[in-house]
């Protein structure tokens, strides 16, 4: 995910891993199918149990308040909703 093209401002590596094993599982928005999204509950229920990382629940919630902070992700509701970098 890093890229020199993206407007986004950099995360650690573990956070970028992190949000490519989210974005995996996030689904399309009901009447919207350029959006995809995962329930907030599922994404800290998929970083917990996954493999590729070892997070701690305290983790999630770090890396989670992380991509919502740099624009990763936007919040709808209870959804994550999946931000694509501009050009």
């Amino acid at each position: 995910m890093s890229n020199l093209t993206d407007p986004r401002p950099p995360l650690p590596e573990w956070i970028l891993e992190a949000y490519d094993i989210l974005v995996t599982h996030a689904t399309d928005v009901e009447d919207d199918c350029n959006t995809q999204a995962i329930t907030r509950d599922n994404a800290v229920d998929i970083l917990l149990t996954t493999d590729d990382l070892t997070l701690e629940p305290e983790d999630t919630d770090y890396v989670l308040k992380r991509l919502l902070e740099r624009g990763y992700f936007y919040e709808v509701d209870d959804e994550l909703r999946v931000t694509e970098p501009t050009d």
